[in-house]
């Protein structure tokens, strides 16, 4: 299925809503706009298997262009618009794209984007840029009607690069017409019971990232309403679930973080009775947390667990996270294996690399090294967390292998202390890192933005070792504190601890 079916049924109905203003698309509008933009893309010589990008806010025309894609056997690549121009040109060369869609707020970097790549065709939304088509007259002078060879496309998001250089998780394209009602991500997720009867909340987090793309496109083969907040904010979010008859949401921990920050009268201030079903994924979220959120919202929420490039998809209800208390679940499909450094298999409750056998397979585009280190030698895929696996079968997530803290020869999973130091009330935000040592090699740091800096010092310091000494060992607790007015983070919740470290290890390796 996909918005045509959709706008021969239900024309006038809502495919998409920005929150914050009330603006929308409904199926016929989607379908429409869709169609003419993929006739645009045929006719300046884009043919299956060619790229897109697309730099642009939160809007309705993301999704168009995104579509326009999907259903003539494109890739599409979102671009993250916090990039540097020369991040930005970095993939959209290694994308190979042909197109720029650019949304009116940016057209300033895409000029000179497109300025310097004379093969690229830009079209720009409620902007002029000098060599480049207007959307909307693109939408006025290119028919609606579908293409004659409509197949499905797919998109290729890059990594955020937390770990290093951003690189294209490419999946082959699908071989069925869009019409088809084949699509894997839809069948994966059939435990949110997602329909045509669905509104569902993206809280604020930008469509250039995987879960909130991929899941407004799986609304619009199912024909429900996606409502969109342009950016996060707790009591919007709040008054978007009441405004919308929000039944279905997904979250990042961050965002749980910052509505439990919320007094007692701003949570009750809003009808939540629609919302049956909140997910969250993209970071570990500390089990206090969670159990906050279900205190207050119910035994809604689930999580799930996996990589936009492939890989391992695991999920967990409230029933069984309740059992087991911050477990990411267990396999949707397939099996997770954890493996020690040596590839020999590790027992239930030991933490190791965390493999997917018969996972989805995982491909980085122009980059076969790295395609082929995601694969042991059986086959198994990894995106290189760690973890272990209790009893049950049950998932637990410990860290990224890149961040794991060695000292004096103890592994030490900053995750676990991160989710402490979340909990204390003067903690906004928390990284800790692994900095060098001269004797230990490294000792751990927490790296904290308080909820209030002008209490940052060495009292704050103190008290938080000591919040940490009294509830982990004290060989995993941080040394020493920094303080930091925001931290690196990405809109989807994800930690560039990669820019903090940077920081500590610049010339160690080479005084080493």
């Amino acid at each position: 299925m996909y918005p045509a079916n959709w706008a021969a049924c239900t024309p006038d109905k809502p495919a998409v809503v920005i929150a914050e203003t009330g603006e929308s698309r409904t199926y016929e509008a989607l379908d429409g706009a869709s169609a003419s933009l993929a006739q645009h893309f045929r006719k300046v010589g884009l043919g299956v298997g060619d790229n897109v990008a697309i730099l642009m806010d939160n809007r309705p025309e993301l999704l168009e262009t995104a579509w326009a894609a999907q259903r003539s056997g494109l890739y599409y690549t979102p671009l993250n618009w916090h990039l540097t121009p020369g991040e930005m040109a970095y993939i959209l060369d290694d994308c190979q794209a042909r197109v720029l869609v650019v949304g009116a707020d940016h057209a300033d970097v895409a000029a000179g984007l497109l300025g310097e790549r004379p093969h690229l065709h830009g079209v720009v939304v409620g902007a002029d840029v000098p060599g480049s088509a207007r959307y909307e007259d693109v939408l006025a002078d290119m028919p609606s009607d579908p293409l004659p060879d409509e197949t499905e496309g797919q998109d290729m998001i890059y990594t955020s690069g937390t770990t290093g250089k951003p690189k294209g998780g490419m999946r082959p394209l699908p071989p069925f017409h869009p019409a088809d009602e084949t699509d894997k991500l839809t069948r994966l997720f059939g435990w949110a019971g997602m329909g045509a009867d669905t509104v569902y909340l993206s809280p604020g987090a930008p469509l250039y990232h995987a879960a909130p793309l991929r899941f407004s496109i799986m609304q619009g083969r199912l024909g429900g309403t996606t409502v969109v907040m342009q950016r996060f904010d707790p009591l919007a979010a709040l008054a978007s679930i009441e405004r919308y008859a929000v039944t279905h949401s997904q979250w990042v921990p961050t965002m749980f973080v910052r509505l439990l920050r919320l007094s007692e009268e701003e949570r009750t201030g809003f009808d939540l009775s629609s919302h049956t079903l909140a997910m969250h994924a993209a970071a570990p979220c500390p089990v206090e947390v969670k159990r906050q959120m279900m205190a207050w919202w119910g035994r809604i929420i689930h999580e799930y667990y996996g990589a936009s490039e492939g890989g391992a998809l695991s999920h967990i209800g409230p029933e069984d996270w309740l059992a087991h208390p911050g477990s990411v679940g267990r396999a949707v499909y397939g099996r997770f294996r954890i493996l020690d450094d040596n590839g020999n298999e590790l027992p239930p409750d030991e933490p190791g690399t965390v493999y997917y056998e018969k996972g989805l397979p995982i491909r980085y585009h122009n980059d076969e090294e790295k395609t082929r280190t995601a694969h042991g030698p059986n086959g198994w895929s990894t995106v290189g967390d760690l973890g272990y696996l209790d009893g049950d079968g049950y998932l637990y997530l410990v860290g990224r292998r890149a961040n794991l803290i060695i000292s004096g020869g103890v592994n030490i999973y900053p995750q676990e202390i991160e989710d402490v130091l979340t909990t204390h009330p003067a903690v906004a935000d928390v990284a800790v890192i692994g900095v060098p040592n001269a004797d230990f090699g490294q000792e751990v740091r927490a790296v904290v933005e308080p909820v209030d800096h002008g209490n940052a010092g060495p009292e704050l310091a103190d008290e938080l070792i000591a919040y940490c000494r009294a509830q982990l060992a004290a060989f995993k607790c941080p040394r020493t504190v920094d303080f930091e007015r925001e931290l690196p983070r990405a809109p989807n919740g994800k930690l560039y601890k990669r820019l903090l470290m940077d920081r500590y290890w610049k010339g160690a390796d080479a005084a080493g």
